[in-house]
């Protein structure tokens, strides 16, 4: 097969961890889409600004636009579930998928923007660690 086809079954595709400062500068750069890939309670208490959900419970990477446009990066809280998100867009025959090192605990602790709900109000606040 030629590098440059998109299905590839024989032989398994690579999951890229990214750090959160790269995943940053690429959203920044309006190169990738992140999907968080938690479930919604977990989301509407904190996310990552212009982050789309996409819980794992229902995930199907059928339903992904996988169109090449722009690179597609899977967050979780911690990175399991975002890698095992990666993994099954490499099983259903992507070339690489990537995702975010550490989640959005990584992303807290390199101090990046978050969205949180404030409790007190139920309004969404952006902050900036």
């Amino acid at each position: 097969m030629s590098p440059s086809t998109h299905h590839r079954r024989s032989s398994p595709g690579v999951l890229h961890a990214l750090e959160a400062v790269q995943v940053h500068a690429l959203l920044r750069a309006g190169q990738a889409v992140l999907i968080d890939v938690r479930e919604p309670g977990e989301f509407e208490a904190e996310r990552i600004p212009g982050a789309l959900l996409f819980p794992l419970s229902g995930f199907d990477p059928a339903c992904l636009p996988l169109d090449g446009a722009k690179r597609i990066i899977f967050h979780c809280g911690t990175g399991r579930r975002s890698g095992q998100a990666g993994r099954r867009v490499l099983d259903a025959g992507a070339e690489e998928a990537s995702h975010l090192a550490g989640g959005i605990q990584a992303w807290k602790e390199a101090g990046l923007p978050l969205t949180r709900l404030d409790p007190a109000t139920g309004r969404t606040h952006h902050a900036h660690l």
